[in-house]
């Protein structure tokens, strides 16, 4: 199936299936670029939409990626309580670096280097999630044990 996606999706496609995860990537005709255009394209609730968001740190300069549901936005002061450190929103350039995927496409796995995950406790109340799969067209489906399994995240309150 992954010689029918694009590269990136693809590559997601096999991260997948490298963790024997049976999930399939699904390109979509219309964007799912924001949590609301991935929720209306799969016709689930905003909050079921995993958004990846990449914080640096400030003195360290490490990425962190943040699985938020889709309803959430981050609370930054608290984040950076949590790791300890002063952090912000990465740019575009070092979403692309660290991840290997652009903006409104970062999925939670396949990244070019292994990245500290945090996940959002409120991604737990569902059966079932969706998560970008490396193009802001392409998603994928999962359970949050399996977004645990797949991120080796730790479960935080990040709002």
């Amino acid at each position: 199936m992954s010689a029918e996606l694009s590269s990136s999706a693809g590559k997601v496609q096999r991260a997948l299936h490298s963790y024997g995860l049976s999930c399939q990537v699904v390109e979509m005709p219309q964007s799912t670029r924001t949590a609301a255009d991935a929720a209306r394209a799969v016709g689930c609730r905003l909050g079921q939409i995993v958004k990846s968001l990449i914080f640096q740190t400030a003195q360290s300069l490490q990425p962190i990626l943040v699985a938020v549901s889709g309803a959430n936005r981050v609370n930054e002061e608290k984040l950076a309580g949590l790791i300890a450190e002063p952090l912000s929103m990465a740019d575009a350039d070092f979403v692309r670096e660290t991840t290997g995927f652009v903006i409104g496409g970062v999925p939670p796995v396949g990244h070019s280097r292994r990245l500290k995950v945090l996940i959002d406790e409120d991604l737990l109340q569902y059966e079932e999630i969706w998560a970008a799969a490396g193009t802001p067209r392409a998603v994928f489906k999962l359970t949050p044990q399996q977004l645990l399994r797949i991120t080796d995240g730790r479960v935080v309150s990040v709002k």
